[in-house]
């Protein structure tokens, strides 16, 4: 199993199908026990390309993975875009305004037993420059893709990309960004 990030004991607001708050528990002990919990995937776009990230190797699961701009979870008592922008500016070293489209639940299983079950908020910013400062802790690599190729690479090497990317593109779609 690859190390644990640091932010492993914070705590992830556990919620039930329809997003509602039913507690809270430590970031490890909800991918271990697979239990729904709410998270955030971010997506900046410039001059029509979306900047996606490679997860770095130290990532506690999907690490090497391609993926959205960044993803995390919001802290207890954190509203989804205030945890958007941290995550944003710790991940990428970008600092805009950013909006909700939607959300929805996927359940992921991964080879080291830990267990994705999130409501997954969408979330949306542009950016009028391209220009990122990744975090080398948290991104092994970045680039920039328009809608139309990394589709076609998903579809042609979904291997190569986070469980969740697919679903949040689809909602992303109802969405044009």
């Amino acid at each position: 199993m690859a190390a644990i990030d640091q932010s492993s004991k914070a705590r992830v607001i556990l919620v039930d199908q329809t997003d509602r708050p039913i507690g809270t528990a430590e970031k490890l002990q909800a991918h271990q026990a697979g239990l729904c919990h709410r998270a955030f995937s971010v997506f900046i776009f410039c001059q029509n390309e979306l900047l996606l990230q490679q997860r770095a190797m130290n990532k506690y699961h999907s690490s090497g993975l391609w993926t959205n701009t960044c993803c995390s979870h919001p802290f207890p008592d954190e509203a989804i875009l205030v945890a958007g922008n941290r995550r944003l500016k710790q991940e990428m070293g970008i600092d805009i305004p950013l909006k909700n489209i939607g959300s929805f639940h996927y359940i992921a299983h991964f080879d080291n037993g830990l267990i994705e079950n999130e409501i997954d908020h969408v979330l949306i910013g542009r950016a009028i420059q391209k220009i990122c400062q990744p975090n080398p802790e948290e991104v092994q690599a970045y680039r920039w893709i328009t809608l139309p190729d990394l589709n076609q690479e998903l579809e042609k090497n979904p291997q190569h990309f986070t469980p969740w990317l697919a679903p949040a593109l689809a909602l992303l779609d109802t969405h044009r960004p």
